[in-house]
């Protein structure tokens, strides 16, 4: 019977264990799902419903390159909160332009505790200004 329980425990263990292993596993997450990074797709939103998000998780941007009847989006990194919020751009960091989204998509991997402010530029700003291409994430410690 002390053998028995003995496995019993250690299988316990094991289960454990490999749970708390899938839980650690960073995540890749395709930004916008499967409308991908566009125009008129409220970023705001999808973030909110697909958080959180956790440190070590790589987003992927995807979007098709410009053509003669589209505008192309960018990538973005803002530094603040002042920036996002104003679409100012002239701080920010290019991550991805209109080409680097195509194909596999343009990814980053959420490496520390902080706020990431994402936005496109496209258009002179507009994608940015009418409020839809942005979005902010604060990815979290993953809890082991």
């Amino acid at each position: 019977m002390k053998m028995a329980l003995s496995y019993s425990v250690q299988g316990f263990i094991l289960l454990l264990t490999a749970s708390l292993l899938v839980v650690s596993e960073a995540n890749t997450i395709v930004v916008g799902g499967s409308e991908g990074w566009r125009f008129g797709f409220n970023y705001t939103d999808w973030a909110l419903r697909n958080s959180p998000f956790y440190i070590n998780d790589t987003l992927v941007f995807k979007y098709v390159p410009p053509s003669d009847t589209s505008f192309a989006p960018s990538v973005y990194l803002l530094p603040d909160l002042w920036s996002y919020t104003t679409c100012d751009f002239r701080r920010a960091k290019l991550l991805a332009n209109a080409t680097q989204g195509s194909g596999e998509g343009f990814k980053i991997v959420l490496k520390q505790w902080r706020p990431y402010y994402f936005a496109s530029s496209g258009h002179n700003g507009f994608h940015c200004n009418a409020g839809l291409m942005k979005f902010f994430a604060v990815p979290l410690p993953r809890g082991n």
